[in-house]
């Protein structure tokens, strides 16, 4: 049992449906609540002055917080968990957001990397906070990779993959390559990538660059693992993460230091960095999860919440995710429901696109 679902079970009636309202007003307002604001909404009449006792209670818990002197309560990280973990009704998906959501993989002509685009927009446009969709890698075959030299520091690798798709992506070869030792790497990877993805090759790699050590040139050894760093998604490859209404987290009337670092996470993002921890905030478990504040390092910088859910293929293996990021005022109860349809919606949406 956590922390928060202990003690919101050793809290009494009247304490629960006060922490409640607070919370419940905070997220609507996102202004302070005060003790005679609640005495008009509580079940039972009780004095502002029992209500203030109670308020005082739960902020000794680390539940609610006094951000000036007098000037009511709000939730802090702690009591947001809780109340989303043990209080937190979610609401049914609003039939005009279901039909926005939909509109946007009703084109089946586009290739699925502009339809995610189509819908991260949509998905901001609903929830009014910016959205991330993490693509899925791409699982075709390859027919052919070749290395081109850019430069003494850049270079290129070319993939040809059998459904016709060729992608090209930069890199920096290691010191001291040579032509010979690039033809070298991009025979012995022909020489294994016959009817293999890039998930596949990498494991199959990886295996063969152990075993044969001693059979490959040391700077064709390098240019090997080189490449396989730009395919380990940590790279400047097309995949894989959509962000979508920055503004949203821009236009509030933030404060100056609040701004610059929602700034920076989203230049982190925008950069493409960090795409493989958003996947493993989804893979934490089947459905939607939350993460509030601090509670996960990619988005603790800006202090905002994350509503994130992944999305599976056919084989129901997760390949991609979904995301709302916004402030800890977040309407979870609705933004929830969102996040897990439009998670179904594009594993559908891919699922039903590999099997014609």
């Amino acid at each position: 049992m956590t922390d928060s679902s202990r003690i919101l079970q050793e809290m009494n009636d009247r304490s629960r449906e006060v922490f409640r309202r607070v919370v419940e007003s905070y997220l609507a307002s996102g202004e302070p609540v005060g003790s005679r604001t609640l005495t008009r909404s509580l079940s039972e009449q009780v004095s502002a002055a029992t209500i203030r006792n109670v308020m005082q209670d739960l902020e000794y818990l680390g539940l609610l917080d006094s951000p000036h002197v007098s000037a009511g309560r709000v939730p802090t990280q702690l009591g947001l968990r809780m109340f989303v973990d043990g209080l937190l009704e979610v609401s049914n998906l609003d039939d005009e957001d279901r039909a926005k959501l939909e509109a946007t993989v009703g084109n089946e002509r586009d290739d699925v990397a502009g339809l995610l685009d189509r819908l991260g927009t949509a998905l901001s446009g609903v929830t009014k906070s910016a959205a991330l969709v993490l693509t899925p890698k791409r699982e075709a075959a390859i027919k052919h990779i070749e290395f081109v030299s850019l430069g003494h520091d850049r270079a290129m690798v070319v993939l040809v993959f059998a459904d016709g798709h060729v992608e090209n992506r930069l890199f920096s070869p290691p010191p001291g390559y040579t032509p010979s030792a690039m033809r070298e790497a991009a025979n012995f990877l022909n020489a294994l990538t016959e009817g293999k993805t890039l998930t596949e090759l990498k494991t199959v790699m990886q295996t063969e660059i152990a075993r044969r050590r001693n059979e490959i040139d040391i700077l064709a050894q390098a240019m090997v693992e080189s490449g396989m760093a730009i395919w380990d998604d940590t790279g400047s490859g097309p995949e894989r993460l959509i962000v979508r209404g920055r503004s949203n987290l821009l236009a509030g009337e933030a404060a100056n230091d609040e701004l610059s670092r929602i700034r920076e996470l989203f230049d982190d993002l925008e950069r493409k960095r960090d795409i493989a921890e958003f996947l493993n905030l989804a893979e934490g478990g089947d459905g939607v999860r939350i993460f509030i504040g601090s509670e996960n390092k990619l988005f603790s910088l800006s202090g905002s919440s994350l509503v994130v859910s992944p999305y599976m293929n056919a084989d129901r293996k997760i390949i991609g995710a979904v995301g709302v990021i916004g402030p800890t005022r977040l309407n979870y109860g609705r933004i929830v429901p969102i996040v897990d349809y439009t998670a179904q919606l594009v594993g559908k949406m891919i699922s039903d696109r590999s099997e014609r």
